[in-house]
């Protein structure tokens, strides 16, 4: 123990720093020996460690969801090479380097939270050895051997012997009976975590392997916590159920407010904004309108769910603007379609039906029945002016009619196009 406490010495001596001042002020409040003032000690403990991750869990969300983006070239770069293992690895490091993402990124908050876990696992078992490891002296070692958290001992073990749990002060059935619960919670409250992440935040149109992968975590990772967490103290499961906890919650939050685009937290996302924009005629946070202007920006890129959100505002008379704001649209009827092709909802205006050659030279009505508003001009040129009526105009007037039926049921059956001029007859 004193090997490996000097080894992680440079960490252990600021957690049981951290761990003391929170003792001070609790203490103060519920007095120095219960297990109120440490248990709430290592919990705050685990509030300010988690404060401190928060830039790496924004990492974490951005290089998973870069991940997700990269799976359908990940999976051509796999068929494409499947033979050839190297050549495999040398793509698939040129697809990271050129996309700017890291594998490794999605692991940063468990990566450095890690040296914390052993820290104070190394400090709660020096309690239980009685070993004063940091800045905890005799009189702060002989407190936290009496605190009890609901009748167990902090230091004690699910798979402590009798003698040892009664030699802290209780019996070997209430430590049990706290350790199994609280393995309980902290493997329920992961599986619940990976759970909603799987449901709810993933592209559901996408169907690659690192899917799989994450549903196999599922699993793996609750039966994990139930085999490692009989072997922890009462201090270090109060530490993992904490965490786990604030993981579950700040997750929740992140899907609901920031969902994973394609996902079913998306589509009732963009439900939820669409409501709150149609009512208020405008986005009002920086988030809404970085929402609206990623929407925007994707084109013809954007998802089913994106479409019906740019859809439901056209309808309503909004229109969403490049930079995120909304405001009133000119044309509330233009949609689009699954492919991303603005239609617009007025009928097409009808072009007149053309008249045959036939039709113009006879006078005829249009198709549709209309008069025409100037009357159909004869192509037949007339030397007459028009004022001018000999007698018998009536009979004239049919005779030219039949005359002109006559010749247009001559011309309507010549070839169409210029015609070849006849060759003048020598005199």
């Amino acid at each position: 123990m004193d090997t490996i406490a000097s080894i992680f010495s440079f960490i252990t001596t600021p957690v049981s720093w951290v761990i003391v001042q929170f003792h001070t002020v609790y203490g103060a409040i519920f007095g120095d020996d219960t297990g109120w003032a440490w248990g709430l000690s290592i919990v705050s403990l685990v509030i300010l460690i988690r404060i401190c991750l928060i830039p790496l869990f924004v990492k974490q969300i951005k290089a998973t969801r870069a991940m997700q983006t990269l799976q359908p070239e990940m999976k051509k770069i796999q068929e494409r090479y499947k033979n050839d293992k190297q050549r495999q690895s040398e793509e698939m490091m040129k697809l990271y380097k050129e996309t700017g993402t890291n594998p490794l990124s999605s692991c940063l908050p468990i990566l450095a939270q890690s040296p914390f876990f052993f820290a104070l696992y190394h400090v709660l078992n020096g309690i239980a050895s009685g070993d004063k490891i940091g800045v905890i002296n005799t009189e702060l070692l002989e407190s936290a051997r009496k605190a009890h958290i609901f009748g167990a001992p902090l230091a004690s073990k699910f798979t402590e012997s009798a003698s040892k749990v009664e030699a802290l002060g209780a019996s070997i059935t209430d430590v049990r009976v706290v350790t199994a619960v609280m393995i309980v919670l902290m493997s329920a409250s992961q599986f619940y975590t990976q759970r909603q992440l799987m449901t709810k935040n993933v592209d559901t149109t996408v169907k690659t392997p690192f899917m799989q992968q994450q549903k196999m975590l599922m699993y793996v990772f609750p039966i994990m916590f139930a085999v490692f967490g009989i072997n922890f103290p009462v201090g270090v499961l109060v530490y993992w159920l904490t965490t786990n906890v604030w993981t579950m919650g700040q997750q929740m939050y992140v899907i609901r407010n920031n969902p994973t685009p394609g996902s079913k937290a998306q589509a009732a996302y963009l439900e939820r904004l669409h409501k709150h924009v149609t009512h208020h005629g405008k986005t009002r946070s920086r988030g809404e309108r970085a929402i609206v202007k990623a929407i925007v920006a994707k084109g013809r890129d954007r998802n089913e769910f994106e479409r019906k959100f740019i859809n439901g505002l056209n309808k309503a008379g909004l229109a969403a603007q490049p930079d995120g704001t909304v405001t009133k649209g000119v044309n509330p009827e233009v949609t689009e379609t699954e492919d991303g092709t603005p239609v617009t909802g007025t009928a097409k205006r009808q072009q007149p039906k053309r008249q045959s050659k036939s039709q113009r030279q006879s006078g005829a009505k249009p198709a549709g029945g209309s008069e025409p508003d100037e009357p159909t001009t004869s192509l037949v040129k007339s030397d007459k002016p028009e004022d001018a009526k000999p007698a018998g105009g009536a009979a004239k007037q049919t005779a030219s009619k039949s005359g002109s039926g006559t010749r247009s049921k001559a011309q309507s059956g010549q070839r169409k196009g210029p015609q070849r001029p006849k060759s003048p007859s020598k005199k």
